[in-house]
């Protein structure tokens, strides 16, 4: 329901801090400034691409007309109105409007809310749509940095999530009282995952106990990566039972899922031992720290290298609870992401795979 000017009159709270109340008056002030703003940007690059279209369409198909279209009127809006009005920028203004047309009703309507234009200066680039309109939703909901943006874009975030990957599920998976859960897991799991603040050389050696700090020191852009609802918890957790003192390399809490995330840090290729030990700890938390309210503890253990024998035939077959991802240091090429994807993605299937009769 839209306010009364009454209403706005009102809602500056006052409190007996008066420096409070002017900073919060303040901040207030200059965010309604920065979406008047921001929405008047948009709304002109949109227009402005609107018109470019509609030219295009008058012209000879079989000629260059739509780039000599910009050309000229590039040349002109900026030696009228200077910087801004580049050939690139005209032609990111057309293709906004060929992506978005309803983005706005009218010229003076639009439907809200909007996105900085940098951040749809960079969507129009994904040429993917499902992706496209994939990256637009998680900007707007999770509000993604243009920075966090590019750099989720960059490194195919979207296509590393299994839920791209995940086979449809069948009648009988719906029917299964536990899938709503699985499936929401499934979302929160990439593979690999990507740790590129560790720098470009791929052929950097390091230690369990480095890769965990270099982690814990980057913590921020490692939860970006992990994905949305993700909070740490806890490094080299201590949990304990009658006769045995256990360490988990890293702990987080996911809002979304609301469960715990373990994950065991390994520098080799994941081994059955590896799962062995990520099944118990699971095991555990489920026992002693986990809440009738919340959902099953998650377990990933993320190594250098995955193993699709070990993902076949140990406990990771079937079992909705462990995961194994593999991590690069650095970001690689396109080409050479999209090929560990398409191999992760084997690995994966084989893990998700229901267990045969004698194994899980």
């Amino acid at each position: 329901m839209t306010k009364t000017s009454k209403e706005k009159e009102n809602s500056a709270v006052s409190t007996s801090n008066i420096l409070d109340d002017a900073k919060q008056i303040i901040e207030d002030s200059r965010r309604t400034a920065y979406r008047a703003v921001n929405t008047a940007l948009v709304q002109r690059n949109w227009l402005l691409g609107k018109r470019i279209a509609e030219e295009e369409l008058h012209g000879d198909r079989k000629t260059d007309y739509g780039k000599d279209i910009i050309n000229k009127l590039s040349k002109e809006l900026t030696y009228l109105y200077g910087k801004g009005y580049s050939e690139s920028n005209l032609y990111y203004f057309t293709q906004f409007y060929k992506i978005y047309p309803d983005i706005f009703h009218s010229a003076c309507g639009q439907s809200l809310p909007l996105l900085p234009w940098s951040h749809y200066r960079t969507l129009v680039q994904v040429e993917d749509k499902k992706a496209r309109d994939w990256y637009l939703k998680e900007a707007s909901e999770q509000s993604w940095s243009v920075e966090s943006l590019k750099r989720n874009i960059s490194s195919q975030y979207y296509y590393r999530l299994l839920s791209t990957q995940n086979p449809a599920p069948t009648d009988q998976e719906n029917k299964e009282i536990t899938e709503p859960y699985k499936r929401d897991a499934l979302d929160f799991v990439k593979n690999p995952v990507l740790m590129e603040f560790f720098g470009s050389d791929r052929n950097v050696k390091i230690n369990e106990s480095r890769l965990e700090s270099r982690i814990i020191g980057n913590m921020q852009k490692f939860l970006l990566e992990l994905g949305k609802g993700y909070a740490f918890i806890a490094r080299q957790q201590r949990i304990q039972t009658g006769n045995q003192v256990y360490f988990i390399d890293l702990v987080f809490y996911n809002v979304f899922m609301r469960c715990y995330v373990l994950v065991d840090l390994k520098t080799s290729k994941v081994t059955p031992r590896d799962i062995g030990q990520m099944d118990m700890y699971v095991r555990l938390y489920d026992e002693f720290r986990k809440t009738s309210e919340q959902n099953p503890t998650l377990g990933i253990i993320m190594c250098s290298e995955t193993d699709s024998d070990v993902a076949h035939y140990s406990m990771l077959n079937g079992n909705e609870q462990l995961f194994a991802t593999k991590y690069m240091t650095y970001l690689p090429s396109e080409e050479e992401l999209r090929a560990e994807i398409e191999a992760q993605k084997k690995v994966f299937f084989l893990q998700l795979s229901e267990p045969k009769e004698g194994h899980g």
